[in-house]
């Protein structure tokens, strides 16, 4: 299936490793050109090297926070200059702290607001305008299952990927007639650095081990077993593709069929 991607210009923030990178790699093997960003200097560079040696497209890496404001200004800006334009953005970010109610302070609530949300507002006004003119976009926010089936535990990640969803789905009936499709991807449970964090908080809480906390996921899930980070890419570069162009609202899991609710 040709995805109708070659040539375009795709930014992936938080891409250096995990869900952000399988992204880049995917869209990157359908020929888009590639703006990735992250907070780690060698991380991201190493990926970019990798994705433009085996890829054989243009990579631009920026060192950048996408909670900070400055950050998400470094990163369109470079984009510009580098490609006069945005075709596809992925917003994307690491997961704020675990833990109940009580344990989070204002100052970590402000901080989740910048991170999830923030974020990919920021990234989408910052190339809304350019996609509008030329009658041609797509806008892929990364949330979580957590936003269909609150997982305990991510009061945080619960409550603001639900406020990502929210202005994402009211975004999409805004820029449809531009063209443009907006859509969010809900991963579940799927091996990256993020799950083994999650699997060590949940085993303290639970005085399990971060092995039992993994094998207790797993037998949540239907499929039996956690998903790939390719596995999750391959629905991203499908919603990014000119063959996606009618699908727009929308929140997709790849749960291996975790939720249970009907729609």
């Amino acid at each position: 299936m040709d995805f109708g991607i070659r040539g375009k210009v795709a930014l992936v923030s938080a891409s250096s490793r995990g869900l952000g990178r399988a992204i880049a790699e995917e869209l990157a093997a359908e020929g888009a050109n590639l703006v990735v960003c992250a907070r780690g200097d060698e991380a991201l560079r190493k990926t970019a090297t990798e994705i433009r040696e085996r890829s054989k497209v243009d990579v631009v890496e920026v060192v950048a926070d996408v909670s900070d404001p400055a950050g998400l200004d470094r990163v369109a800006s470079a984009a510009l200059d580098k490609f006069g334009r945005v075709d596809i953005l992925v917003t994307n970010s690491g997961g704020p702290p675990s833990g109940p109610f009580e344990s989070l302070s204002p100052e970590m609530w402000t901080a989740a607001v910048a991170q999830l949300l923030n974020s990919a507002v920021g990234l989408a006004r910052a190339v809304l305008p350019g996609m509008k003119e030329r009658r041609w976009g797509r806008v892929l926010n990364v949330t979580s299952i957590a936003v269909k089936q609150p997982v305990d535990g991510l009061m945080l990640s619960n409550s603001l990927r639900a406020a990502v969803t929210g202005f994402a789905r009211t975004l999409a009936t805004e820029v449809a007639p531009f063209n443009i499709t907006v859509n969010n991807l809900m991963p579940g449970y799927t091996r990256t650095d993020r799950m083994d964090q999650l699997a060590r908080a949940a085993g303290e809480r639970s005085g399990i081990s971060a092995k039992d906390a993994f094998a207790k996921w797993e037998k949540e899930i239907p499929m039996g077993r956690l998903g790939e980070p390719r596995e999750f890419a391959a629905l991203a570069a499908f919603l990014a593709s000119e063959r996606a162009s009618y699908i727009t609202g929308s929140s997709i899991a790849v749960d291996g069929g975790w939720i249970r609710s009907l729609l």
